[in-house]
């Protein structure tokens, strides 16, 4: 109603000015002309001020009209785009459901120092800091190693040459994350090019210290190898075992540790895995509860055939935290299942760890969890330290709300993503050429990776496509352990293996 007024109110105010003396009717016509202007222009910027936007609901018949009418139905999840940055997709591949971006960081705001298991970034690749990283010694891993595929970043593009299978998607979702990293971290990963191979075991021997080796990524590494540790696929999810990608499954573990009070938890240590992959996996069946002893042990074989064919709906990981104690003990190599584990406020009973993966060396022996034996005693071994959380359950609960917070505080995404960018730009600086695209090598974006995916593995990639750069930057890396500080982390992680199993005897 005030639109309409507003141009009748000019029209009167013309008409008036109109009657008045000829001589000066047309600087009087003139002058109405740009009030009534004024006046019309005003009152419409005053209603379109009050518009408020509208935003469809989906109503049943909204979407019965979308799948039958001239517009095509929705399809399956599409994913975002970064506006303004390099990041391996074309604009066709954006998504409207795309999340808000993060608010920026205020400029003068320092970021946080990163947690200390970064610092063992410096020792992984210490083998290299004298002579570099020369593209002899990384076709050299080639050669000697049999990688399963080479990452290249050339002006913040991801190539990758396949040389080999990897398991499962072991590769599909390695080659993922990297990509979401220069998607959070646009023109911030440096030009690199490295090799990785995705199969459990670490095979770069330390051999000669004072000669650099071949430099090799995998997911973890040994004390006696030289294998460089990434994080593993699964932070992505792993669709053939239906576990979700780690930030929303890290929650829902949290959730559920919130519902079960520790004192009301089975007062036993369990396992569920498969016991075939691994020697001392066969042993610990031997722990199980019998007529003749209880180790204090429920152990379970996982049954593989009948998970698969049920799509491994019996073995959601945020309802396995029913126990006081988890046991976590390696299989063939190190175990995915390790940050699930200490993610459960249970005390985790780690079984004599041979590997490391990245974030591993910042747990402590008896304040993250309690060090087990992995000979034939055990089961001696899970059964005091059970005895010995039930008669001390303050302590017990303690150590478990440290390696649950370890993992919900310093293991999130943001950390995960912060390793990657700290790690691979520091091997970066060691290259002693400049990276290029390798003959065979394919350029990796979002829409090579998802065309043709369907069920779980799409889904996991649009629950993990990132969709908005990081503005407040990576963590602030810590300067590399001295040798005197590497001395007394190992000694003091011998004397309390040793203290408790003094305790045992």
């Amino acid at each position: 109603m005030e639109a309409a007024a507003a141009p009748k109110a000019s029209s009167r105010l013309a008409r008036s000015l109109a009657a008045a003396a000829p001589c000066y009717s047309g600087v009087f016509v003139f002058f109405a002309a740009l009030v009534a202007g004024a006046l019309v222009s005003a009152c419409w910027m005053s209603v379109s001020a009050r518009v408020t936007p509208i935003t469809p609901v989906a109503t049943p018949g909204i979407a019965h009209n979308a799948a039958t009418g001239p517009e095509p139905a929705p399809g399956p999840p599409r994913f975002p785009a970064i506006v303004g940055a390099s990041t391996n997709q074309t604009p066709s591949a954006a998504a409207s459901f795309a999340p808000p971006a993060p608010a920026p960081a205020e400029a003068d705001a320092p970021p946080p120092d990163c947690p200390s298991y970064f610092r063992w970034i410096h020792e992984d690749l210490r083998p290299w800091r004298a002579a570099g990283v020369t593209r002899g010694a990384l076709e050299g891993a080639r050669r000697l190693f049999a990688p399963k595929f080479r990452v290249t970043v050339v002006a913040g593009r991801l190539y990758v040459a396949r040389y080999g299978r990897c398991f499962q998607t072991r590769a599909a979702f390695t080659q993922w994350g990297i990509l979401q990293l220069l998607r959070r971290y646009p023109g911030r990963v440096p030009d690199l090019d490295l090799m990785f191979d995705c199969d459990d075991l670490p095979v770069v021997g330390a051999g000669d210290r004072h000669q650099a080796p071949p430099p090799l990524f995998r997911y973890c590494g040994s004390e006696t190898t030289l294998d460089i540790a990434f994080p593993d696929w699964s932070f992505w999810g792993w669709p053939e075992l239906n576990i979700k990608p780690w930030e929303a499954l890290r929650r829902e573990i949290n959730e559920e540790n919130a519902m079960v009070n520790w004192m009301d938890r089975a007062p036993y240590a369990y396992w569920k895995g498969n016991p075939k992959v691994g020697a001392e996996r066969l042993l610990l069946l031997r722990c199980n509860a019998s007529g003749e002893r209880d180790w204090n042990a429920r152990v379970y074989a996982q049954d593989w055939g009948k998970e698969v064919r049920h799509g491994f709906r019996g073995s959601d990981l945020s309802k396995q935290c029913t126990h006081r104690y988890k046991i976590y003990i390696e299989g063939r190599g190190w175990s995915v299942s390790e940050k699930y584990i200490l993610a459960c406020d249970s005390v985790a009973l780690m079984v004599r760890p041979r590997f490391h993966d990245f974030f591993s060396r910042g747990l402590s022996p008896l304040r993250h969890y309690w060090p087990v034996r992995g000979d034939r005693g055990m089961c001696r071994s899970i059964k005091y330290a059970v005895d010995w959380g039930n008669a001390h359950t303050d302590r017990a609960q303690e150590m478990a709300g440290n390696a649950s917070r370890f993992i919900q505080e310093e293991l999130t995404m943001d950390r995960v993503y912060d390793y990657m960018f700290h790690l691979l730009t520091e091997y970066a600086r060691l290259l002693r050429y400049r990276p290029e695209v390798p003959r065979g090598a394919a350029e990796v974006t979002v829409e090579s990776m998802t065309r043709g995916k369907r069920g779980l593995e799409r889904q996991f990639m649009a629950d993990t496509a990132v969709a908005a750069a990081n503005g407040e930057g990576p963590c602030r890396l810590q300067p590399a352990y001295s040798a005197e500080e590497l001395e007394a982390l190992r000694r003091a992680r011998e004397d309390v293996v040793r203290q408790v199993e003094a305790w045992e005897k």
